[in-house]
């Protein structure tokens, strides 16, 4: 890891979107004031940054991401043998923190999203296809490219093509407006394919959302935009 702050084991976490709301939403204000945290999270989101492209993504059941992670937090590890242990007696197993270098945590990012998509896509088929959906054409301001938006059981999915990768230490953040609220952020970070494409699952219930908002965010995401929308999607 980039440096020694107790908070670096939640770096993957947040890369992959496993945090709850509220835990992100500390965690980006803990990285405003902690650089190693802030490359640790661009590092692992240099793993997770091409899987939205690689196939459809979808938003994760309530919990299960959590569930996850608790999990891999909490996985023993053998203690070290010391001496002989007694015939018949089997060897004592502790807790320990779990340590890993950053190539290593790389590697259970991304085999944690796999795992998560794995899950969710079982969860979606077995729930049955029934459900109609439509389509929304959304605007694209200031750069190339289109996009569009399907709604299906009350989900959002975003269908991009020829838009522009957001750039050196930047990505795509996802944003939900209702009413004359602010935009809320999502905790939907993603880049897209050499060829500008990509299909990413929006995190997050549509109830009262008027529009759906991307802007250029520094990498590991904002609190609030801090640049105009490069797509807008009106959905009321």
């Amino acid at each position: 890891m980039a440096g020694g702050c107790a908070r670096s084991g939640d770096a993957a976490a947040y890369a992959l979107g496993a945090l709850e709301p509220g835990e992100a939403q500390d965690f980006r204000a803990h990285m405003e004031t902690c650089a190693p945290c802030r490359e640790d999270v661009a590092a692992f989101e240099g793993v997770t940054r091409g899987l939205p492209s690689a196939s459809v993504q979808y938003a994760t059941p309530k919990g299960l991401r959590r569930r996850v992670m608790r999990e891999v937090r909490n996985t023993p590890q053998s203690a070290p043998a010391h001496g002989t242990a007694s015939p018949g007696v089997a060897p004592r197993r502790v807790r320990r923190p779990i340590l890993f270098p950053r190539r290593a945590l790389a590697g259970l990012a991304a085999a944690a999203t796999v795992a998560v998509a794995v899950l969710v896509g079982v969860a979606i088929g077995s729930s049955g296809s029934g459900v109609g959906s439509r389509v929304i054409q959304a605007q694209v301001m200031g750069v190339s490219g289109s996009a569009q938006v399907r709604i299906t059981g009350g989900r959002a999915e975003l269908m991009m093509r020829d838009m522009p990768p957001p750039g050196p230490g930047r990505i795509y953040e996802v944003w939900l407006e209702r009413g004359q609220s602010a935009p809320a952020p999502t905790n939907t970070l993603f880049s897209v394919s050499s060829a500008g494409a990509g299909d990413v699952g929006v995190a997050g219930s549509l109830s009262g959302v008027s529009k759906l908002l991307v802007t250029s965010e520094p990498a590991g995401g904002s609190r609030v935009p801090t640049r105009p929308p490069l797509i807008v999607a009106p959905l009321a």
